[in-house]
């Protein structure tokens, strides 16, 4: 996993900053989905893969599966961190976990992009900061995360 800035560069550069986080993790629900998209691993595959790119990302590998009789579950690591997904067609639901580090991913855009091609008519996610860094301490803080944003549309 990489990240494009070094916590002492980031403080350096920002002398009114406290603390800062190494990544945004996404937990996203997808609800009312097109339940042939989420039942086929070629689509889902394809469009957490474009997702990845699509939020700046550097794919590294991938694996995907399909359940009998229906579902798909896959991930998707990238240099930044990972894309995960399971899917339940039946449902028309899908769990995303979307976790990127440094500054040049976003992980809401590949969300938005995953909220268009499943055709999801109802969508909520969860936005957490992971790895938090203080200025006093120069080193990773062991509290829980913190929940930066959470959105229901």
């Amino acid at each position: 996993m990489t990240t494009d800035y070094s916590p002492l560069e980031v403080f350096n550069e920002n002398e009114n900053l406290d603390e800062i986080h190494l990544g945004r993790h996404v937990l996203a629900e997808f609800f009312e989905c097109d339940p042939n998209t989420l039942n086929n691993i070629d689509k889902v595959e394809k469009y957490m893969m474009e997702a990845a790119l699509e939020c700046g990302a550097t794919i590294v590998q991938k694996c995907f599966h399909m359940f009998s009789p229906y579902g798909v579950s896959g991930v998707v690591i990238i240099s930044e961190s990972h894309l995960a997904i399971h899917t339940w067609p039946e449902l028309g639901y899908a769990a995303v976990d979307l976790f990127t580090c440094g500054s040049k991913c976003d992980p809401k855009v590949a969300y938005e992009f995953l909220k268009d091609k499943f055709h999801s008519k109802n969508a909520s996610f969860t936005e957490l900061k992971r790895g938090i860094i203080t200025r006093n301490s120069m080193k990773v803080v062991e509290k829980p995360f913190e929940v930066m944003e959470q959105i229901a549309n």
